[in-house]
């Protein structure tokens, strides 16, 4: 089923993309965090030093990785804008990342630069010598509201400091950038545990903008709407609906540090009659816990869009209660830019995750890779990434015909929206982030007193699932020692929250460790 709506896509890359928005848009608030707002206009200039300085750097060239290690402060969106409007390529990072883990990203991605927040210096110090990144930029939180042009830690280059040296420096023009280039290296996982980069193009990221508003029409008004954005802008999702689309109309995107820190959270909100929202499951329940939350002023609220993870109809009642405003629950996959469906503000089909986009064809196929009523979730469309980053075998076992193969099952309910009925991947998702079991188990075998480890997602009420590890030993050790073990190396989220030992670990008559025995 393909949704044929027309699309009228903007012609050329993201750079003009965002130079046209900036200009356009100069007067209007863009971007709010830690108590300050900037307009378009000086994210404009700051945008244009940053890259001023990227294009006098003799290692760095057109189509180049940097990497963008930063939480949601307001250097995240001058970042990542002066690094496309210098002809570079983005490889979002998440902050929490362990060194081992930032070591394999930065290797893949062949990084030669990377703009961090001061406090992960000392990580990456540790595996910086594994990488071919040169050129270091650190920034503090706190840089914009200070504007501290004191020397970067550790010698590093320092963020204020190129922001001043470069303030008035005009860009050279940039060689021609085809909207098929690769605009952001999005790293995901696998069912082998393999962290891969999806290869994002230009026209990707800007066709699913555009895809996107389409579906929000009369939501997402020119120049008018406030978006609280708590969600990780690294993350496709934030990154395409905030740093994109929203910011494409001329809005005011309010970004959140620390979504965890409800009180802070709440606080950071309350000056703003705020009109639309993007969060997960977890979120919406956890705000409407707290009691100053629930004294907001929702005069002005209409939107908030869900993703990432499964949206329970509990968190849709409780949110509508408290504010007033429905959950338009969506579909997507970093593969996608990421959305592929999304429920159509006030005409939601709770349950669903809603029909899919303008130029977007959906269908389901069966182990053979044929048209079924219920199976694989399969999408075409012009947010559907070129492949993955250096590896064509495993990029053809998911781009077949044109189709991405999700790895997702699902069905098409009679109005056509589409239900997730299941994962065909081991994928756990922990509080809206992938988590991969064999990536885990790795780890885990590691451990001299481990003989084999197994990985598999339990319900939990706080964060959607959680990971628990089932282990056979080879020695006495206890299940305090193997989380102590994991967290050493693993992101908090991807710590076991419980261990099992076992006599053994049920497998096929070809010895391969059954999970779905586990779960049952």
């Amino acid at each position: 089923m393909t949704n044929q709506t027309a699309l009228h896509l903007p012609a050329g890359n993201l750079a003009d993309f965002i130079e046209n928005t900036l200009e356009k848009y100069a007067e209007k608030p863009a971007f709010s965090c830690l108590g300050q707002t900037l307009s378009f206009a000086e994210i404009d200039a700051k945008s244009r030093a940053l890259a001023a300085y990227f294009q006098q750097l003799p290692n760095l060239s057109q189509g180049d990785r940097v990497v963008v290690q930063l939480p949601n402060l307001i250097q995240y969106p001058i970042a990542v804008y002066g690094a496309l409007r210098a002809g570079l390529v983005i490889v979002n990072t998440n902050p929490l990342y362990t060194p081992r883990e930032m070591a394999h990203q930065f290797k893949d991605s062949g990084a030669k630069a990377i703009i961090i927040l001061d406090d992960l210096l000392s990580k990456l110090e540790e595996i910086k010598a594994q990488t071919d990144i040169e050129t270091v930029i650190s920034t503090k939180a706190t840089d914009l509201l200070t504007n501290d042009l004191s020397d970067a830690s550790s010698g590093y280059v320092s963020f204020n400091q190129i922001l001043s040296n470069f303030a008035n420096q005009e860009l050279a023009s940039r060689q021609a950038v085809s909207s098929d280039d690769d605009s952001v290296l999005q790293y995901t996982g696998g069912t082998t545990g393999v962290s891969k980069g999806a290869c994002l193009s230009h026209k990707n990221l800007i066709a699913n903008a555009e895809q996107s508003a389409e579906r929000l029409e009369g939501n997402c008004l020119e120049g008018e709407e406030i978006f609280v954005c708590p969600l990780p802008l690294y993350h496709i999702y934030a990154f395409t609906v905030n740093m994109v689309l929203f910011f494409s109309r001329g809005n005011l995107n309010v970004l959140i540090p620390n979504p965890r820190d409800l009180d802070a959270f709440v606080n950071a909100i309350k000056p703003f009659r705020f009109t639309g929202f993007s969060g997960i499951n977890t979120l919406f329940v956890g705000l409407c816990q707290h009691e100053e939350f629930k004294q907001l002023d929702f005069s002005a609220f209409k939107l908030t869009i869900s993703g990432g993870t499964a949206l329970t109809s509990s968190a849709v009642s409780v949110w509508k209660e408290v504010t007033g405003c429905s959950i338009s629950e969506g579909y997507g996959l970093s593969e996608t830019s990421p959305v592929l469906c999304l429920n159509k503000p006030g005409e939601e089909e709770i349950g669903s995750v809603g029909k899919p986009l303008c130029q977007t064809t959906i269908e389901l196929w069966d182990e053979n890779n044929q048209a079924t009523e219920e199976g694989e979730i399969v999408a075409k469309g012009p947010q559907v990434m070129r492949g993955y980053w250096n590896l064509p075998e495993e990029t053809d076992k998911v781009l077949v015909n044109g189709f991405f193969k999700t790895g997702d099952v699902g069905i098409r309910l009679p109005s056509g929206a589409i239900k997730i009925v299941d994962r065909l991947k081991d994928l756990i998702i922990v509080s809206g982030f992938n988590v991969y079991p064999n990536e885990i188990e790795d780890v885990l075998s590691t451990h001299p007193a481990i003989l084999e480890a197994a990985v598999i997602g339990e319900p939990d009420e706080h964060s959607g699932e959680k990971v628990c590890a089932y282990v056979t030993l080879a020695s006495e050790i206890t299940p305090e020692q193997v989380t102590s073990y994991c967290r050493e190396v693993l992101t908090g989220y991807k710590v076991p929250k419980k261990v099992v030992f076992l006599k053994e670990l049920p497998k096929s008559t070809v010895g391969k460790i059954l999970r779905r025995e586990l779960r049952n």
